[in-house]
């Protein structure tokens, strides 16, 4: 008898532990259908003083991503990439840009023309004409590229013309140069002669150069107004200082110098307020 009750509490339990496992229903992501990209002209005029009106729509399907238990609700996000022709969207000027949800997008003539010019670095002085290329990826999830899916490429050509600079221009087009890295080192006013030899050359009303002896790892700026710290070039806060250039501000107050190569020689500084960017070139 004892041996029976023993068999029997065993298939009890058996039974108790078998009727409690979970069974999990798994969820498989089954697929989708790539966007369909299309836009309202493959000829895009761009002209100033037409700023507020709308130069391209663009529009692109949704990509109806499927699981095991139906259609996503998911939020879906978009990434849209221009390229110019021949870059295959891995060049030094492509520009992308995200969308949430959104199906639609509408440019003026103001925002694309400054995508063109500022953002992709295009040269636009004087005008020329431009082939670029459009694609739209769809992913699931803000932060990931998960499920990615990738349109078709359209094409559209157009020749934008300079927009306002990414950076405003000395006020009265002169800039000088100041700094511990400079021969006049922190003094300002500049006393005679470099007040004249650290005087940046306009050559545009964008584009301002100056070749100068730098003493090495030091900071300088550029000063827009001689004898006044109301206004200045400079890296921007935060900003990791690279010696050969890069992307520059327009200062009241805050901001970091400038870093001057190693080892000290003699350097071209040039300052492109159009795109606001400068370099730093050895000579």
């Amino acid at each position: 008898m004892k041996l029976y009750i023993n068999k029997l509490s065993f298939l009890l339990a058996m039974v108790a532990f078998f009727g409690c496992e979970k069974v999990e229903n798994k969820i498989s992501y089954e697929g989708g259908t790539a966007p369909v990209l299309t836009g309202s002209s493959s000829i895009v005029r761009l002209e100033a003083g037409e700023e507020n009106n709308i130069a391209l729509r663009l529009a692109w399907t949704n990509p109806n991503y499927k699981f095991t238990t139906g259609l996503s609700s998911h939020d879906v996000k978009y990434t849209l990439e221009i390229d110019t022709l021949g870059g295959n969207f891995s060049s030094g000027k492509k520009y992308t840009t995200v969308f949430a949800k959104d199906l639609v997008k509408a440019y003026t003539v103001g925002e694309l023309n400054a995508i063109l010019g500022n953002s992709m670095r295009l040269q636009l002085d004087p005008r020329r004409n431009y082939t670029l290329q459009m694609r739209i990826s769809s992913s699931l999830g803000i932060g990931t590229d998960a499920a990615m899916l990738t349109s078709n490429i359209i094409t559209f050509t157009t020749s934008p013309f300079p927009p306002p600079p990414k950076v405003a221009t000395p006020i009265n087009d002169e800039l000088w140069i100041v700094g511990g890295a400079s021969q006049g080192g922190w003094n300002n006013p500049l006393a005679s002669p470099f007040i004249t030899s650290q005087k940046f050359t306009r050559r545009s009303r964008t584009l301002y150069d100056i070749t100068v002896n730098l003493a090495a790892n030091d900071g300088y700026l550029a000063l827009p107004v001689m004898g006044s710290w109301g206004a200045k070039y400079c890296f921007d806060d935060g900003v990791t200082r690279n010696p050969d250039g890069g992307d520059f501000v327009l200062k009241g107050g805050g901001g970091r110098d400038f870093l001057s190569p190693t080892p000290a020689g003699t350097f071209k500084i040039t300052m492109n307020f159009q795109l606001g960017i400068f370099t730093v070139v050895r000579q």
